[in-house]
């Protein structure tokens, strides 16, 4: 990329968004310096206006910011940073800078969970406890929430539509987890046929 560092006195604004649910976390300023680490490290760096210095993400709450891809808009003068971030984003404990109604995206913080649930097991967790019943319990228990929906659908309030159709969505995502799969492997799959 060929940002334009001296159009703006040395300093870039950089736009960093959640590369799963595209939700915007915060903004911050890069120097050719912050920016070399940042490719260097696959961790986003910033200069800080206020410290006078080079500010890596995280480097004293844990809570990085991991890169996975990097964009620069039409002038060459701002950059688009979309992360997987590490914990909140934000210095107050909120996970964006902005305030954002993040319960649209909650699905994806849900699959996170649910992942982490896999690689490092909690004992008493209701996806542990489906997870060593296996694929065929877990497979039958999408079956059942299928069908628990369609009834709720059909005969049942509005409360409990919602309710069956939350239970439906998160036996769901256990079995994608199980066979290795994504919400990301889905959004693909419908996009494809949407062409």
């Amino acid at each position: 990329m060929n940002i334009d560092f001296e159009k703006t006195d040395g300093l870039v604004p950089v736009i960093i968004q959640d590369v799963q649910t595209l939700e915007v976390l915060m903004l911050g300023y890069m120097n050719q310096e912050a920016w070399n680490k940042t490719q260097a490290e696959g961790k986003v760096t910033f200069y800080s206006r206020s410290k006078k210095r080079l500010w890596t993400k995280g480097e004293e709450s844990g809570n990085f910011l991991f890169v996975k891809e990097s964009h620069i808009d039409c002038d060459n003068d701002t950059l688009l940073i979309k992360a997987s971030p590490v914990g909140p984003t934000c210095h107050t404990g909120s996970r964006s800078c902005f305030k954002t109604n993040y319960n649209q995206n909650f699905i994806f913080e849900l699959e996170k969970i649910i992942g982490d649930r896999y690689d490092n097991p909690v004992e008493g967790s209701y996806v542990n406890k489906l997870r060593n019943k296996g694929l065929n319990k877990i497979a039958q228990k999408v079956g059942e929430e299928g069908v628990e929906t369609v009834i709720a659908a059909l005969n049942e309030t509005e409360e409990e539509f919602i309710g069956e159709s939350s239970d439906l969505i998160f036996h769901l995502l256990v079995l994608l987890r199980e066979k290795g799969k994504t919400l990301n492997d889905i959004a693909l799959n419908l996009e494809s046929r949407h062409k």
